[in-house]
């Protein structure tokens, strides 16, 4: 009898025991929910948040995330039905030289062809194989700025290229895009500036897109020259002058292009200097080695040497600090971004020998950034990617044609730029009526699930059903308590759930999120 009263008293203490852990037993379980500012703070720094890159933010916490997105590791993790997609791309598995000499060599035998109905047709035909090298390399940008989860690498990338701008459509740069963007562009997005602003001066697709491939002593192009100080470094009214310009066209003379598979004829004593890379090639017998006086320093003339020496300068110049982090700045925070915040970004440039990913850090970290989170105006890229990221997620598509068409439509289309200074950056160019009532078609054709993104662009393809969701966990934990009345009565009004995601995607909400106080204005009823 004493022994069953000690077990139902133990009983009891334990029971009593469990009441009181239950609450911390329920919580621990129970995953944190994402704020209003986490999801603005993810927004920012990716393509578009989404459930899968919100749940990664909140499993590895703020601070490693972002470590995680400045520092990532060298691999491009994709899903594999998006790597698949990739792997199967021409541009993936062939050399841009050996595709540039193959079409070089075709265009050289159309132009041979007597009659000339064919040789047109002939003609058009390498035209249209160099535009679909081109719009592949676009497949690749588009499933990686979809599903890499190291986000910010890819946003860095379409920031670099335009920053480093060139047009498809010059010479042969459709041949050399994908490369240039790969190779010169992502393998440093995150990295030290100056290696950056040498593998696009040593790419074929730059010094084509620019002229320096016909920059020779004996005659002098400064096309790259002055883009390189006004775009590229110091940026205009940073104190270079016109003899600048003119100096370092010099110190370039002899940097260009060259596709034959056989080294051009030199003379002994220049043989030694000759430097070839793929198609890029530095030829001696066409450089001026006379000596140069360039940003008040002699260089003297020794060949390629001399561009290593005037990029190291351009490089530490305390002008190119401060034009590029105000670059980035205009990026990621406003039109006119704080001075403050840019010379502190500027200072950490120039302290770190211009790292690109320290530079974000300091930006990211500081209360400017945080201050403007969910303020940044989306560009027609951003806009397109974070809406199909939000509304299929994790799911891969099958066709990146109509994410193409939409770009080209809204102006932004990718390597489309014609002139160096790539896309604006400012709010103000991307927010006309014209762009507005063309981002609501666009919103109706990812919000009806009819824009052909699950039909495999092979012309005997069946596509494969799928509907956005956009009604999510995410929306009910945290979107739909960033909703202004306005925007949540029209929801609530909708007819139909295309009709709603057509509503959603178009709202300013979405263009524009904007962090409310947790609990704002419309807290979503349950589905």
């Amino acid at each position: 009898m004493r022994r069953s009263n000690l077990l139902s008293s133990i009983a009891q203490l334990f029971l009593a025991a469990l009441a009181c852990l239950a609450p911390a037993i329920v919580a621990a379980q129970t995953p944190a929910q994402p704020s209003a500012r986490d999801v603005a703070m993810v927004d920012a720094v990716t393509w578009g948040v989404n459930g899968s890159s919100i749940d990664s933010y909140m499993a590895l916490g703020p601070q490693r995330w972002l470590q995680a997105q400045l520092r990532p590791s060298g691999e491009l993790n994709l899903p594999v039905a998006a790597q698949k997609q990739i792997d199967a791309l021409r541009v993936t598995h062939e050399s841009p030289f050996g595709m540039a000499t193959e079409i070089a060599n075709r265009l050289s035998a159309a132009k041979e062809i007597a009659d000339p109905d064919q040789r047109a047709a002939a003609q058009l035909a390498v035209q249209r194989e160099m535009n679909d090298i081109a719009r592949q390399a676009a497949t690749r940008t588009i499933l990686r700025a979809l599903y890499a989860p190291d986000q910010l690498r890819e946003r860095m990338t379409w920031f670099w290229f335009n920053h480093f701008n060139v047009h498809q459509n010059k010479a042969n740069v459709r041949v050399l895009v994908a490369d240039y963007e790969d190779r010169a562009i992502r393998a440093n997005a995150l990295g030290r500036f100056r290696d950056l602003l040498e593998a696009t001066l040593r790419h074929p697709a730059m010094l084509r897109y620019l002229d320096n491939a016909d920059n020779a002593a004996s005659r002098i192009n400064e096309n790259y020259a002055r883009e390189i100080m006004e775009l590229h470094t110091m940026g205009v009214g940073s104190g270079y002058t016109q003899k600048d310009v003119e100096e370092l066209a010099r110190i370039l003379t002899g940097v260009g292009v060259d596709p034959r598979p056989v080294d051009p004829k030199l003379r002994p004593d220049l043989q030694l200097q000759l430097v070839r890379d793929g198609l890029f090639e530095f030829n001696p017998a066409r450089h001026d080695y006379g000596d140069k006086v360039f940003l008040g320093r002699v260089i003297k003339g020794r060949g390629l040497a001399e561009v290593e020496q005037a990029l190291d300068m351009l490089a530490a110049q305390p002008a190119t600090a401060r034009h590029v982090s105000r670059r980035i700045a205009i990026y990621f925070v406003a039109d006119d971004p704080p001075t403050a915040l840019v010379e502190r970004m500027a200072d950490r440039f120039t302290k770190t020998q211009g790292d690109i990913a320290s530079v974000l850090e300091t930006m990211f970290r500081s209360p400017e950034f945080a201050a403007s989170l969910g303020t940044r105006f989306k560009d027609p890229m951003r806009y397109v990617v974070s809406a199909v990221r939000l509304a299929y997620d994790g799911k891969v598509i099958l066709n990146t044609g109509p994410i193409q068409n939409w770009l080209n439509r809204l102006g932004e289309g990718l390597y489309g730029h014609q002139t160096p200074d790539g896309y604006p950056l400012s709010s103000s160019a991307w927010n006309g009526p014209g762009q507005m009532m063309a981002r609501f078609e666009i919103a109706r054709q990812i919000g009806s699930g009819a824009a052909g993104l699950f039909k495999p662009p092979e012309a005997d393809a069946v596509a494969t059903p799928a509907f956005p969701l956009l009604q999510n966990a995410l929306y009910f934990s945290a979107l739909g308590r960033m909703l202004r009345p306005p925007t949540a009565t029209a929801l609530d009004l909708a007819m139909s759930a295309q009709e709603w995601n057509t509503l959603f995607l178009s709202s300013p909400e979405f263009m524009n999120l904007r962090p409310l106080a947790e609990g704002g204005s419309h807290a979503p009823s349950s589905p």
